[in-house]
């Protein structure tokens, strides 16, 4: 794989059928933030909102949580993780890679719950801290591996 773009602005997804939880995050800074989550199921409202997103961000690299198993397979939504990742390759050409996202859900219910939110409040926020995590735990691989800086 080619070393990463380790400057400017990435986005990074929590895919869901239903939902797809963003956030953003600086190269500079290594820092992710939740930014938003996108309702719907079909793809031209998502890939609407996503256009939207990258016009309005500018990120040099997107980042896609990639589930797998428990032991490291991959399932049916790893599968359906990899198309979309295919997907925001081929409509606005910028790097995509993929980052862990084995329970990065959990972690993120975790975060708002000991942040004081409740379970209905915490629903809303869920998709978007979950990206932040998994855009936390690329960063931070990535400064683990030299690719990254401060």
């Amino acid at each position: 794989m080619p070393e990463p773009v380790a400057t400017g602005t990435v986005l990074a997804f929590d895919f869901g059928e239903k939902r797809i939880g963003v956030a953003v995050g600086e190269w500079q800074l290594l820092q992710a933030h939740p930014l938003t989550t996108l309702h719907g199921e079909a793809n031209a409202e998502r890939f609407a909102a996503i256009a939207a997103l990258i016009r309005e961000w500018q990120p040099t690299s997107l980042v896609v949580g990639r589930p797998l198993a428990l032991d490291g397979t991959p399932h049916a939504m790893t599968a359906r993780c990899t198309r979309f990742a295919n997907q925001l390759r081929g409509r606005f050409g910028l790097r995509v890679d993929y980052a862990e996202e084995r329970l990065s859900s959990c972690a993120a219910q975790e975060c708002l719950h000991a942040a004081g939110h409740d379970t209905r409040r915490a629903k809303r926020h869920l998709d978007a801290v979950a990206a932040q995590i998994i855009l936390q735990g690329y960063f931070d691989g990535m400064a683990e591996a030299g690719h990254g800086h401060l």
